[in-house]
């Protein structure tokens, strides 16, 4: 096979490959996320049916964790400022679940083959989670705040209110409550 053919071979290949995990532009606005990532509305809907979380809610946790990026990552710890020693958790993807919590959700739904960086996977993880969060804590599924301190804190964290001694923990929860509500009105305009 010649080698200008197993480039072009190659391109063709390498563009039909994973996806676009960067974020959409302007994630101040719902409906033009939706309009933008035309999946996402699909995964936020199946989520929405499967797990009765609003997607106003799976949006604002989404945008808090990751922005809209599938392939986000916790920054690098460096000791002496220069020698690289890891990412400070093992949390990836959309949702920023961490290894061990993800492994979790996989075995409970039997979902082996979801992967963090797919939106559809990474939705579902989230509504998986906080119907653990309404089971264990009793936190309404359109509680956005208070799914996003168990989201952040775990069903334990939560349980034991250690929330309330980050006070930048509790003013990021109330963001996520406000980008919700603005989600909520947005959506009801673009349905």
């Amino acid at each position: 096979m010649s080698r200008l053919l197993r480039v072009a071979i190659f391109f063709v290949l390498a563009g039909c490959g994973g996806g676009d995990m960067s974020p959409p532009r302007n994630l101040d606005n719902a409906c033009s996320i939706l309009e933008q990532r035309p999946k996402y509305e699909r995964a936020f809907r199946s989520t929405e049916r499967r797990w009765n979380v609003p997607m106003h809610v799976q949006m604002a946790t989404i945008y808090q964790e990751s922005r809209f990026d599938g392939d986000a990552r916790t920054p690098l710890r460096f000791a002496l400022g220069v020698i690289p020693m890891g990412r400070q958790s093992s949390a990836y993807g959309y949702s920023q679940a961490l290894d061990g919590t993800w492994d979790d959700y996989r075995k409970s739904t039997g979902n082996r083959r979801a992967q963090r960086d797919r939106i559809r996977d990474a939705t579902d993880f989230m509504g998986w989670y906080m119907n653990e969060t309404r089971r264990r804590n009793g936190v309404r599924l359109d509680d956005a705040r208070n799914q996003y301190l168990a989201y952040h804190e775990g069903h334990s964290g939560f349980a034991s209110r250690s929330y309330n001694q980050k006070g930048w923990l509790l003013r990021v929860a109330d963001e996520v409550a406000a980008r919700a509500d603005t989600y909520r009105v947005q959506l009801a305009r673009c349905r």
